[in-house]
Formats: structure tokens, sequence, C-alpha cells
């Protein structure tokens, strides 16, 4: 079984798919984390989002593992660097890229035919895994999801204004929904939930009712 859990950034995606997976013994998979670990790649090794000759290299030498909440990256955990603003600011750069796009969903696609998943990220409904089971499109105010990321980033020791933070979740919501392949959009059959004003409770709540 698969369930898709999509929407834009600060929408509470992460957060309501890794409970979901837990109270339906599913395996959560933070598809954000992957495109986040290759974009960590791209900085530390400088590469040009234009050059398609690094691209191609640096796709080649990347090794990204799901091992629990963790993630790794050429078998180095990074599960809290690839949360820094730095990845932030250029991850939906990196993201759109077609290379980069189609090396992540082909090893997502490879994940989901293994095992009973629930995948949360932008696309996942409309085009990593069309057919799954249950699709759910999660979305909130702009002023909402900033917040949301301003005070995860705050906990985190990242030091950063709210204005700066709103401005940059605005600016990945433009990239994610104008990129060529795969844009951000809600799949004709996934069931809207807008998270303004709602607790992680009854979201799940929500999910939950339409599973059961």
């Amino acid at each position: 079984m698969s369930i898709t859990i999509d929407g834009p950034a600060g929408a509470g995606k992460s957060t309501i798919a890794k409970i979901i997976a837990k109270v339906k013994k599913l395996t959560y998979i933070d598809t954000g984390a992957m495109y986040r670990a290759v974009t960590l790649k791209f900085i530390q090794n400088f590469v040009d989002t234009k050059d398609a000759q690094q691209i191609e290299a640096l796709l080649a030498d990347i090794r990204i593992e799901l091992i629990g909440d963790d993630i790794y990256l050429n078998g180095t955990n990074v599960t809290e660097e690839i949360r820094s603003p730095e990845v932030n600011q250029l991850v939906s750069e990196v993201a759109k890229l077609s290379p980069v796009r189609k090396k992540m969903v082909e090893f997502q696609r490879t994940i989901a035919a293994a095992q009973n998943v629930v995948m949360d990220g932008r696309d996942i409904g409309t085009f990593v895994l069309p057919d799954a089971a249950y699709k759910f499109f999660l979305t909130a105010s702009i002023d909402e999801r900033a917040r949301r990321r301003f005070e995860e980033q705050r906990r985190k020791g990242f030091t950063t204004s709210l204005e700066d933070v709103k401005s940059e979740i605005s600016n990945r919501d433009r990239i994610d929904t104008e990129r060529e392949l795969a844009p951000l959009i809600q799949a004709e059959d996934a069931i809207l939930i807008d998270t303004t004003g709602l607790s992680i409770e009854k979201v799940v709540d929500k999910i939950l009712s339409y599973i059961q």
C-alpha cells in the first residue's frame, strides 16, 4: 500500500507523514530529504547548477540511504546539516533539474515497489506514485508556513528572521509550481487539507478517517 502526502514547504507534510507511518506500521519516505541531500552535495562540491557535466559527475558519485529517521549521504549522517538555511535557499533550484529529479524518482519508485510506504513531497501523487491507494495534499497560509519553518530553524539553532523565511518560502513556491518537470500541483484524486490553525493531532485524525 502506498500513501502520498504532497504540498508546499511548511505545510506539515513530514511531521504528519511520520505519524501516519507509525500508526499504520508503514515505511516513511521523506523525498524532500533526498533532494536536500543532493543539494548539500552540490554545495560541498561547488557544483554549478547550469553545468551539465558537473551535475552528471555528481549524480554518478552520490549515494543516499534512509535509515530510520536519519539520512546518510555517501555514508555520512547529514540529517541535521540538510536543514540549514544554505540548503533551504538552493534546494528548489537543484530539485527542478531534470537529471536530479529523474534519478531521485527512480530511487523513490524502487523503494515503494518493495514495501508499503507513506511518501511525502511535492510530486508524489501526480508523478512518482500516480497509482497510490490514498493521496493527500496539505496546504496552509504562507504566514502560517513561514512561522512554522522559522520556529523549526530557531529550535535547531539557525539564525534567521521571520521575513527572510517567508521570502524564501514564497520563492520556493514559485520555483516548485513553475518548474517544467513534475511541478507542485494537487493531484485530481488527492484529498485537500488546509492545516492553517489545525493541530497536528487534528490533521492526523482527518487523514486516518479517510484511510480507515
